[in-house]
């Protein structure tokens, strides 16, 4: 299917509530900027957080469209915007490149298996290469390691484009690059 993905502006938050309506089960992409705390709040509070994140710009993440219809989202930006990512000792920094961070993937049901996550992913990779980024992250499960499920997809899909193992804390969920200046992540 012939795919297009922009940034999430303002005037795209209807997309975005039309992708996810549950907000990923209310976590509304919150759990990488305030931690555990997003399970304290309700899911009207989270919505309102990503809200003002989107509403302050830069944009979040991408959106991507089946012609006029939201079919996915994923969020990107400089890992330094995603505090928790540090805190978590299985995702804590490599080393001291400041990199941007692909950390969170949806995609609408019926639109599953249909290339929306790798067009998310591509497009996540120019928007970071764009902005200058040395490289972007990523922190996907690794399915022959773990049957979980996930929204931060699979180490399959994002070596299939291009990414590389950089650290691997635990057996399930490798930290994998993509360097966006021509070196090799390793």
């Amino acid at each position: 299917m012939p795919l297009t993905v922009r940034p999430l502006s303002p005037a795209l938050w209807p997309a975005l509530e039309e992708v996810m309506p549950d907000g990923a089960r209310g976590c509304w992409c919150m759990y990488w900027r305030i931690g555990r705390h997003y399970r304290a709040q309700s899911a009207a509070e989270n919505r309102a957080g990503l809200r003002a994140v989107v509403e302050a710009g830069p944009p979040p993440g991408l959106i991507a469209f089946d012609g006029e219809t939201p079919v996915g989202w994923c969020q990107v930006g400089p890992r330094a915007d995603l505090p928790e990512l540090a805190r978590a000792w299985r995702l804590a920094p490599v080393d001291d490149l400041p990199v941007w961070a692909l950390s969170c993937l949806y995609t609408r049901k019926g639109y599953r298996r249909a290339g929306v996550t790798a067009a998310l992913i591509e497009a996540a990779v120019e928007a970071a290469r764009r902005a200058g980024a040395p490289a972007l992250e990523a922190y996907p499960f690794d399915r022959e390691r773990s049957p979980s499920a996930t929204g931060t997809g699979f180490a399959s899909t994002f070596a299939r484009l291009g990414f590389e193992v950089v650290a691997r804390r635990i057996p399930a969920r490798p930290i994998m690059r993509r360097m966006l200046n021509g070196e090799r992540a390793v």
